[in-house]
Parts: C-alpha cells; structure tokens; sequence
C-alpha cells in the first residue's frame, strides 16, 4: 500500500506540482494529513498560532495515478478514516456568520473518547452535551486545469468544498486535467454541521485511506453521452443513496443554480428525458443544501436519489 507522509503538503492544486507518490489505478493509497492550521500548536493560551509561516488548510500530496490523462474521470473511494486524538476551534472577527459578535480571536481544544456507553468516538462539548464524531474530509481534489488554486478555495477540480458528505463509505469523481491527476487531500473535520457557520469545524488531523481509479469513456458509464454529462457535472459524490453535484461560486445564488443544473443535465441524459421532465422530476426529488459559507468561494451540492438513477433511469455508476 501506497503512504503519502504529513511531510509532503501544499497550499494549492497546480498542475506543476511535483508529485510525492505515484500509484497505480485501482491501488490503495493512505494519506497522513495535518490540521487546516498547519498543526502550528493553536490552543486557549495561542488562539493565533505559534509559527508565521504555517500554510492555510495544507493538502497531502499530490499523488499521480499511473494511466490518468486528460479527459478521464478519477474514482475515490474513502475507504477509513482515522483521527488523532483532539480537535480546534477558532473563533474570527473578520470572516463567517457570527464574526460580528467577536472582538478577537479565542480557540478551544476538544479530546476524543469512547462513550462508556455507546462504545461511539466522541467528545464532550461541555459537561452536559456529549457529541459522537461524524468524521469528514474537507479538501480534496485535482490539479485544475488552468491556474493554480489555493487549497482554500473550491472549484471544478474540488479543493476545500466542505462537504458533509465527503467521510468515509462515500466515493467521490474529479476531472483528469493533467497527466496523472495529481490528487491532494486534508482539512479533516471531527463533526462540521451544513454551512461551517462560525469559520471552522471541528478541525483536526489524521489518516485517510483510499483506493483510485481512473474511469475512461466508453467504459462502464452507460454511454459517451453520458460519460460527457458525469464529467460536466463533477465534482460529484456518491454518498449511500445519495448522488450530488458539488458546485462553488463567488454567491450562494450562483451556486446553487450551477449545482441544480449540472444535476438537472445529468439526469435528461442518463435517462433519456427532455429538460421539461427532468426539471419536474428534480424540483420533486432533488434537494439543495449547503456546504460552506466562509471560503472565497461558496459551496453548494445538489443531490438526488441514486436508486432513482440506476432502477429507473438504467444509470451505472463508473
């Protein structure tokens, strides 16, 4: 199995990065990630952090897939997830829904235990609240396809989208836009509810192991058609039955109508319909959520039901 060190991490996706592993498609690659802070010793005492130079929400990697090229489609599949033993949070008076009603910054640190009687990972927000973990990944993705992007900023090739929906069992596509993909990932999240309101969730770091797979055209993907409106529609996550379109925007507005219609796209051509039936059936049976409202930009996912696709619309997913 493929180990990517917490030594080699990167503030961008580019497709002139050097590559820190290399794999095969279909291998089994574990990522050790650090913290969105850089792992710079933030605490109650040292809400800013200790060390200038610490990079903002650093990724792990890049790796390069063997056998990716320009125009296919990476698979990856979160296969575990596993968490050091604390998470951070940090207040902002410049950024995020409440950065108003602070003066300065503060940061609280959270321990990880087993509940005594659930056996469940968690922790104790207070003396009262217990909180399992519900353990997330909040930047991953490809080298873009034009300029580099800053691993704090969401876009066609991923990045730091804050997806809920992105843990482990969930698989997720990105576009190929270079030679080998150059996959990075970090930014891992202990609990974050839809929006990560206040600027951060439960931020922490940890092991991520996959398993990636470059999908071709003309492969499972019931058609080139559809293979063509899967890609359009990336980045895209498969989570239980849920299928989403995960689309970001300088607005929430624009955000939501690039995620709607991207779905809406896939849906007419993997079922065949015209754009009237599949609005109806989207307005019936999609829902829009948010994914974060602090990035430069904002996150939106629009999600269906994958049931629906595959019995009744004879989709295979890649």
């Amino acid at each position: 199995m493929v180990r990517i060190s917490r030594d080699f991490v990167t503030d961008r996706f580019g497709r002139k990065q050097k590559a820190a592993a290399f794999c095969e498609s279909g291998e089994e690659v574990v990522f050790e990630t650090r913290d969105c802070y850089d792992d710079n010793d933030i605490s109650e005492e040292n809400p800013l952090g200790s060390r200038e130079n610490a990079m903002e929400n650093p990724a792990t990697g890049p790796l390069f897939v063997k056998g990716a090229e320009v125009g296919d489609i990476l698979r990856v599949e979160i296969l575990d997830i596993r968490l050091r033993e604390y998470g951070l949070m940090r207040t902002s008076p410049t950024c995020g829904a409440f950065h108003y009603l602070y003066s300065e910054r503060t940061a609280r640190r959270f321990f990880f235990e087993k509940h005594k009687e659930t056996g469940k990972e968690g922790f104790w927000f207070d003396k009262n609240l217990w909180l399992d973990c519900d353990v997330m990944i909040g930047v991953i993705g490809t080298a873009p396809e034009g300029e580099d992007v800053l691993s704090v900023t969401p876009g066609k090739h991923g990045g730091n989208m804050d997806c809920t929906r992105i843990r482990k069992g969930s698989t997720l596509y990105f576009p190929v836009n270079v030679e080998g993909a150059l996959l990075s990932l970090g930014d891992l999240h202990a609990r974050m509810g839809d929006g990560e309101v206040m600027i951060c969730g439960l931020e922490t770091a940890g092991e991520v192991e996959v398993r990636v797979s470059v999908c071709k055209k003309g492969g499972k993907a019931a058609g080139d058609a559809v293979f063509d409106a899967f890609f359009d529609a990336l980045p895209v996550c498969i989570d239980g039955n849920i299928i989403s379109s995960i689309q970001a925007a300088e607005t929430l507005d624009e955000a939501a109508v690039f995620a709607a219609g991207k779905m809406e796209a896939l849906l007419a051509k993997a079922a065949g319909m015209d754009d009237v039936k599949a609005g109806m059936l989207m307005s019936l049976l999609g829902n829009l959520a948010v994914c974060q409202i602090v990035n430069p930009l904002k996150t939106v996912r629009c999600e269906f039901p994958l049931k629906v696709l595959e019995d009744r619309c004879g989709f295979e997913r890649m």
